[in-house]
């Protein structure tokens, strides 16, 4: 039979110890923060888009280049597509027949597309910008959680008109894909610079 007083001893022990740790466990518990999954992004080259098309430009080698499957696609609109990092760069091309009536309804139209984002969107910045080919473009980031994160316009005024935007094909909260958006902006920047006409 075990004592009365080393039962009692047991028992303080025990609960100081238990309150002990209980306490310390309680002090050193700091939240672990959210953590993002780890994206390896392609190396970067660039080769020229396949012929066939009233413009040419570079796109880096990590991206396929395929039709637009929409089924109100027109001749020239084309998707580059980066398997790796579910993006999409849609391309849209439209003669501008030397008409400005009609210039003026393509960028008409291009704005309000962005615009649609404005319910998400938590800022939209609009940049002109002059491109080391010497063309000009209008460049859109629109940051929250929006579908298209980056677009831009540019157009020769006369002939040509293009335009492209940035989609993502996953449900991953945009700031957990920001090194990818930075990534495929670069490209974009890079499809701008080499742009030409034919």
């Amino acid at each position: 039979m075990i004592p009365r007083r080393f039962c009692a001893s047991f028992l303080a022990l025990a609960t100081l110890a238990f309150a002990a740790c209980t306490s310390s466990e309680q002090a050193s518990y700091v939240p672990k923060p959210k953590g993002y999954p780890r994206i390896d992004l392609p190396a970067v080259s660039y080769v020229p888009i396949p012929a066939g098309h009233p413009y040419q430009f570079e796109v880096n080698s990590a991206a396929r280049v395929l039709p637009d499957t929409f089924k109100n696609a027109e001749p020239h609109w084309i998707y580059i597509y980066y398997p790796t990092l579910k993006a999409t760069v849609q391309i849209t091309y439209k003669p501008v027949l030397n008409d400005v009536n009609r210039l003026r309804g393509l960028l008409a139209d291009a704005y309000k597309l962005t615009a649609k984002h404005n319910v998400k969107a938590s800022m939209i910045e609009q940049q002109q910008v002059r491109l080391k080919n010497g063309l000009a473009a209008s460049l859109i980031t629109l940051e929250g959680e929006v579908p298209s994160q980056f677009q831009f316009v540019t157009t020769d005024s006369t002939r040509n008109f293009l335009r492209g935007a940035l989609y993502f094909n996953t449900a991953t909260a945009n700031d957990s894909l920001a090194p990818v958006i930075n990534y495929v902006r670069a490209d974009m920047m890079q499809l701008l610079n080499t742009l030409r006409w034919k």
